[in-house]
């Protein structure tokens, strides 16, 4: 029996107060142990289309095997819907999703992402960015060295580098790390993260069940000006 069926889980998405509809998903599914949340590209034809692909395809999965065997499935999954949602010649329109995914086994999990939805972890009263974003902002800081600051107002900032349904084949990260007693993780949207600090962030991940934390974030995001979607789902053993 996984030890997944001992986490606690909820989600939550909302629409931005500048969008016409939600274009962001989620997956909660803790008694297979595997959640994510999907960011359809904005702008971007039917952007929530591929972010309800991208759970669709992930809820489909059976759930079976060690975590080796699961992260190969859902990465071949991921990798099947980026070549559907892969713009055909002489068409322009791009159909394209974020995702990250949080799968648990026992005492391990895994986090699998390409694009800026994110994945944190809450341990021992301090909270972790876990995924690192695959957007312009991310580059110029990695590889130019820019301060967050100066990476953040470049033009093209939010431009992502990694997606599902992008023009280049799918490249996803996966991370690997042990579990903790307590641990509590967060996968979220950039529509959420950007409306909190990291401190209001860690703060809203000590407010109780993961209820009570993604009624805490939503409640802290929307007294803000939140023009993008947000989404959330909270892990807590």
């Amino acid at each position: 029996m996984s030890r997944a069926l001992s986490w606690r889980s909820a989600g939550q998405t909302a629409q931005g107060k500048r969008r016409t509809h939600n274009e962001d998903a989620f997956l909660d599914c803790p008694q297979r142990g595997c959640w994510a949340v999907a960011d359809g590209m904005g702008g971007h034809t039917a952007g929530h289309v591929a972010s309800q692909r991208v759970v669709s395809s992930l809820a489909a999965l059976s759930g079976e095997g060690g975590l080796d065997q699961r992260v190969k499935a859902i990465r071949g999954s991921l990798r099947g819907l980026d070549s559907q949602l892969q713009p055909a010649d002489g068409l322009s329109g791009i159909m394209g999703s974020t995702v990250v995914v949080l799968v648990l086994e026992h005492d391990r999990a895994a986090c699998i992402w390409a694009g800026d939805s994110r994945c944190y972890l809450w341990r021992g009263q301090r909270l972790y960015q876990l995924s690192r974003d695959h957007s312009l902002q991310q580059h110029l800081m990695d590889k130019q060295h820019l301060s967050p600051e100066l990476a953040q107002a470049h033009p093209g900032a939010k431009a992502l580098t990694r997606a599902i349904g992008a023009r280049q084949p799918l490249s996803l990260e996966v991370l690997e790390l042990g579990v903790h007693a307590g641990d509590v993780f967060l996968l979220c949207s950039d529509g959420l993260y950007q409306g909190l600090s990291h401190s209001a962030l860690g703060s809203a991940m000590s407010a109780g069940t993961p209820r009570q934390v993604v009624d805490r974030l939503f409640s802290d995001v929307l007294r803000g000006p939140a023009p993008d979607d947000l989404t959330a789902v909270v892990v807590q053993s």
